[in-house]
């Protein structure tokens, strides 16, 4: 849960500010300032450009997450006549100065000679956000690792032509995240480039175990002696890597597929499906030390690993229809993890940014908002102050970006 007491009076903008500073948002004005005058250096002087202020800032972050809400196609439309603008927030600032702001804005305006890292642009904002999410929240032991639906809603993606679909398919990253599984927070995030040379780059692509299990070493590096629960996809279940886990003191629950896993040194008989029929909730097991691999009947042939879960506690899965299926208990609980999960998923994936810049760099940047917003408001329903106001995630956005616009008298700091 949180690590520290939030006054009864916490706003929403107090606890977005957890993740996302005022020092973080002064260096925002500073780089853009700094982008504005190397830009016109470079491409001649911009009479319409007056250097941008905290105050215009946040207004401008505002109106951004004022489309996660609305889920309008363009932030523009808050100043057009149509069905998505805005009048109440409109008159705060002038679409020409917005789309100044959106011209020149940068988080870091040049390029260090040492810095060789393609997200180098982002990257001291996604450390200080680390930092933030490290210090305001402590996990529960289950954890799961996978990719969060960041799409659009599901209206935008039936109703958008197919060009428009295969400009979204070439995203240039991938964003993979470790979160708590019984509230939800995301407590790391890992931006993978498919993009560029080196270890992350194409040739760790052209070989996708090797690229799920960097992926998972990365989420995990601050999960060591911890004790805790990681539960993963096929595509993260492998062997050596819950083995190397183990010696850090990190148990794994995964679901294994002969054609997504790596399934190196695994027995092939347990990877074969038996000639004799099952009935459902039969299951076999093999051992090695403290690692099960469990192939479990149920309507088709599922296959878990697991150092987690000793393979002989019993456990149960629900099913509205054909009632209680036995299963071991790993299988139980990645289940229940999974479907968590998927809940989290259904709720909090539609409140991402509607924004869809060209630069990818930008594209993460709005995502990481996105996600610091969603545990801002996780916080916040686990905070006395959720007893007060009982705020929606809707109407926390909107809270949110009415105190960003000035709109709305913010509690004092605390």
């Amino acid at each position: 849960g949180p690590t520290r007491k939030m006054p009864l009076t916490a706003s929403a903008m107090d606890f977005f500010q957890l993740f996302v500073p005022d020092n973080v948002l002064k260096n925002m004005v500073v780089q853009t300032n700094m982008y504005a005058k190397k830009y016109q250096e470079r491409f001649g002087s911009d009479d319409a450009w007056i250097d941008v202020t905290l105050t215009e800032m946040k207004a401008f972050l505002g109106y951004m997450i004022s489309t996660s809400i609305h889920h309008c196609e363009s932030v523009l439309s808050i100043w057009s006549s149509g069905f998505y603008s805005n009048k109440s927030i409109a008159l705060i600032m002038t679409q020409s100065r917005f789309e100044k702001i959106l011209k020149y804005f940068h988080i870091v305006a040049f390029r260090s000679s040492q810095t060789m890292h393609g997200l180098y642009k982002i990257q001291p904002f996604l450390d200080s956000l680390q930092n933030g999410f490290d210090s305001a929240f402590r996990p529960s032991q289950a954890q799961v690792l996978h990719e969060p639906l960041i799409d659009e809603d599901p209206v935008f993606i039936a109703t958008c032509t197919e060009r428009e679909l295969r400009k979204r398919k070439k995203r240039k990253f991938s964003l993979w995240v470790r979160q708590c599984s019984s509230t939800g927070f995301i407590c790391q995030i890992y931006v993978h480039l498919k993009e560029g040379s080196g270890a992350d780059g194409l040739d760790a692509l052209k070989n996708k175990p090797q690229l799920h299990s960097m992926v998972a070493k990365s989420l995990c590096q601050n999960a060591s002696g911890k004790n805790y629960i990681i539960f993963t996809g096929p595509s993260i279940t492998s062997l050596n890597l819950f083995e190397e886990f183990e010696k850090q003191g990190i148990y794994c629950c995964g679901l294994l597929s002969a054609r997504k896993s790596d399934c190196t040194g695994l027995p092939p008989s347990m990877l074969n499906n038996p000639e004799t029929p099952q009935s459902r909730g039969q299951y076999r097991i093999r051992m090695k030390g403290n690692m099960s691999l469990i192939c479990w009947y149920n309507k088709g042939h599922f296959r878990f690993l697991t150092n987690a879960y000793s393979p002989v506690q019993q456990g149960v899965i629900i099913k509205r229809k054909s009632g209680e299926i036995p299963c071991p208990l790993a299988v139980e609980a990645f289940a229940a993890h999974l479907s968590y999960i998927c809940k989290y998923d259904d709720k909090y994936s539609k409140y991402f940014i509607s924004h869809k810049p060209n630069k990818t760099w930008q594209q993460v940047f709005w995502f990481a908002i996105s996600i610091a917003i969603n545990n801002a408001y996780i916080l916040y329903k686990m905070s006395e102050a959720y007893h007060v106001t009982r705020y929606s995630r809707a109407q926390f956005g909107e809270r949110l970006v009415k105190e960003l616009l000035g709109l709305e008298d913010t509690s004092p700091s605390h």
